[in-house]
């Protein structure tokens, strides 16, 4: 599976931006999907994971009730909805997926992983 991120960009604190995670091949409906995230001098951190079907989500408590994740399994597409940015939202976003169909938390649990896009949120 290989993953394209793309949707980053600069956004004033308070908007809104969404991210997309397109994945080439037949199987994307195989793989549990995450974002992560890694802020400069930051260990790389998790933000949200979802299920092959969608019917499980998980957030990161810092991204919680802010950001959305989901997925369009017939466009072999996943996607992160960042709504109410702040700065410390600032990182470049990756996108990962898992064989297993499951959620999780773990970067180590990823076998793919996309190029990463920046967001920056100004003050």
């Amino acid at each position: 599976v290989q993953l394209q991120a793309c949707g980053g960009g600069l956004v004033q604190a308070g908007g809104s931006l969404r991210l997309s995670c397109a994945a080439s091949g037949r199987t994307f409906s195989s793989y549990g999907m995450g974002w992560f995230r890694q802020a400069p001098g930051k260990e790389r951190e998790f933000v949200a994971t979802i299920s092959w079907s969608g019917s499980s989500r998980d957030y990161a408590d810092s991204v919680k009730d802010r950001f959305t994740i989901s997925r369009d399994n017939a466009r072999n597409t996943a996607y992160l909805q960042m709504n109410s940015l702040k700065p410390e939202d600032t990182a470049v976003y990756y996108c990962a997926a898992k064989a297993g169909r499951t959620i999780s938390y773990s970067p180590g649990r990823y076998d793919y992983w996309g190029q990463g896009t920046l967001v920056t949120v100004s003050s």
